[in-house]
């Protein structure tokens, strides 16, 4: 079996489109009983937030797989798989290790680093433990995902990347404005990064905050948690009009503000921080008198780039570190049933021959028999210490599969017999044996 993720998120898929594709509640849970129903999966995890959904899952048959898990994810969404699937990513076997890695690291979030989507991650694999779709594999790899996310986060501080970005973008915005503290602000936009945004204006001693937002009910519960008032896009020309600063990260691949939304003839100064990628705010706003438009490219100028990056950079590293490291661990104890069966096929023949030995010669004293035994039984353990070590080892690597097979052939070792399982050494195994 190997893991598979099928899904989607802001980077592949306009707004439009992961709103009819996110799940919750009972919807959720049938999506995933649906996906562990299927024929090619033995194991289920769905991770669905307001930017990614995303189906995890341990098959035996890839191509089968992927058909099965698009039509399902247009199914839920009720969107034809045709018109879905060109938003669609698949991750298979390592890749799909490593995207799970850098989905709990926040380096595949909007806003890099962001630690919500630890818990997300962390409710998605709860879910499918209590529906009963989770086995060994997924449960493993998820429980790692999170460590390494959670190592991510402590060694880099990659959380503050995003912050840092709202607050180097209100720093400009004082150099145009003056102090920020008793500016009007617009919010564009009610994802993680605008909750940031509104956050980072509400400590700058920004008391007057719009939040608007194509879900109106999300622009009303951002505004509420910052004492802000809600708007929906249609009213952004009027609340362009009366907004010092704006701030805008929708995501949605579509420009929410144009120039035509600002007129030519406004009075006063108006600072527009862009935070989108593609970009939220037509970069044609520049020519208009009194407007100063900054984005992602501007704060990278700005020198923030260079720190970001290198935070991120570290994050990247620590993610190929752990892909490797646990890679090594799957694969190695993909032999351990292998290695188990040959001790035990070891210790079958060494029994039979001592039990001959003392039928032949029944006279040979307890304790003389005693020693011969252990002699025996010494003498096929260190043959056999050798080989069961470095298959372990070189079971670790891509072809490592290929090593235990050949071992398998070499001995006509059947390691799913019961007792390959009940039986795992001569004398037992000694410690760290049978176990990796």
């Amino acid at each position: 079996m190997s893991v598979l993720a099928v899904g989607l998120s802001h980077r592949t898929a306009p707004v439009s489109l992961l709103e009819r594709a996110s799940v919750s509640g009972d919807s959720l849970v049938k999506l995933l009983h649906d996906v562990h129903r299927n024929g090619s999966v033995a194991e289920a995890m769905v991770v669905s937030t307001c930017n990614r959904v995303e189906v995890y899952a341990d098959v035996d048959r890839f191509h089968a797989a992927v058909n099965s898990l698009s039509d399902l994810l247009g199914d839920h969404a009720g969107v034809p798989v045709e018109h879905l699937a060109p938003h669609l990513y698949v991750h298979y076997e390592d890749r799909a290790v490593s995207h799970l890695f850098s989905v709990t690291s926040g380096l595949e979030s909007m806003v890099i680093g962001e630690g919500q989507i630890l818990g997300q991650v962390r409710q998605a694999l709860r879910l499918a433990q209590e529906q009963g779709t989770l086995g060994s594999t997924l449960n493993d790899l998820a429980q790692h995902a999170l460590r390494v996310g959670k190592r991510v986060h402590t060694d880099t501080g990659i959380d503050g990347a995003g912050a840092s970005l709202v607050g180097v973008g209100l720093g400009l915005a004082e150099q145009v404005l003056g102090p920020v503290s008793g500016s009007r602000a617009l919010v564009v936009g009610a994802g993680s990064m605008s909750a940031l945004s509104a956050a980072t204006l509400t400590r700058a001693g920004v008391t007057s905050i719009v939040v608007a937002n194509r879900t109106y009910e999300r622009a009303e519960r951002l505004a509420e948690t910052v004492g802000g008032r809600a708007a929906r896009l249609s009213d952004l020309p009027a609340e362009l009009a009366e907004a010092d600063i704006v701030i805008s990260c929708t995501g949605g691949g579509t420009l929410v503000v144009t120039p035509e939304m600002i007129g030519p003839g406004r009075e006063r100064p108006l600072f527009l921080l862009d935070l989108a990628l593609p970009h939220d705010i037509d970069p044609g706003v520049r020519v208009l008198p009194g407007v100063t438009l900054v984005d992602l490219e501007t704060l990278q100028n700005s020198g923030l780039g260079l720190k970001t990056g290198d935070t991120v950079e570290t994050a990247r590293r620590i993610v190929a570190e752990e892909v490797t490291g646990y890679l090594e661990e799957v694969r190695a104890a993909r032999v351990t049933p292998t290695v188990v069966a040959l001790r035990s096929k070891a210790a079958d023949v060494v029994e039979a021959e001592l039990g001959r030995l003392v039928s032949r010669v029944p006279e040979i004293e307890g304790r003389v028999r005693d020693e011969v035994t252990q002699t025996v039984r010494r003498v096929v353990d260190k043959l056999l210490h050798e080989p069961t070590v470095r298959v372990k080892q070189l079971a670790a690597s891509s072809s490592g599969d290929h090593y235990a097979e050949a071992l398998r052939e070499l001995f006509n070792l059947d390691p799913k017999v019961p007792e390959a399982v009940r039986r795992p050494g001569i004398d037992g195994p000694r410690p760290g044996e049978g176990e990796l």
